[in-house]
């Protein structure tokens, strides 16, 4: 489905407004991937995607990552079909490398609580990565609960809710070109 910027998105009685527009987001994506690339030339990094928020991030992202590196992907379940989180973490898929003293990055569509990533940097300290970095398309700041280091930020955002581009509400409207915010 592609979107304009002037689109609005009427869920229900709720409307939705752009927020980053595809333009926007793949642009920042390109500077991720750049910094990405020069940070990690000398290593063979392993890209952790979180689903199924991350999947358009990821894609994209490792179209503009110039290095050698493997992808990998956990599923984790917080909001089901809520507009928040739940507040507990459920993993629905494992990894599948072994990622012992290997370099890893976690590749998140959206930092709000910080749970998710707290939740993964624990199960993951207990295969002794090399090391850890975080990068995420999208950071609330002012949601955070948890305190959690994230490397690479593409866009720190208000806290309200977004829709589009891999960011679901009740797993509807991840395809959208670009980022919607909830309207007041």
């Amino acid at each position: 489905m592609k979107t304009s910027e002037k689109d609005e998105i009427i869920v229900g009685t709720e409307k939705f407004v752009p927020l980053l527009s595809e333009e926007v987001i793949q642009k920042r994506i390109a500077e991720l991937g750049k910094e990405i690339s020069e940070e990690y030339k000398t290593k063979l990094p392993i890209f952790i995607g979180i689903l199924n928020g991350s999947f358009m991030f990821m894609s994209d992202l490792m179209k503009n990552v110039n290095i050698n590196c493997e992808l990998d992907f956990f599923k984790l379940s917080s909001y089901g079909d809520e507009k928040i989180s739940s507040g507990r973490v459920k993993l629905v898929k494992d990894l599948n490398a072994d990622i012992t003293d290997r370099h890893l990055i976690i590749v998140e569509d959206i930092v709000d609580s910080g749970l998710s990533i707290k939740y993964v940097e624990e199960m993951i300290q207990s295969h002794n990565p090399a090391s850890m970095k975080v990068v995420t398309l999208l950071l609330k700041p002012e949601s955070l609960k948890y305190e959690v280091k994230i490397d690479y930020i593409g866009f720190k955002i208000p806290n309200k809710f977004v829709i589009g581009y891999g960011l679901d509400y009740a797993q509807k409207y991840r395809n959208l070109s670009s980022i919607y915010v909830l309207s007041e």
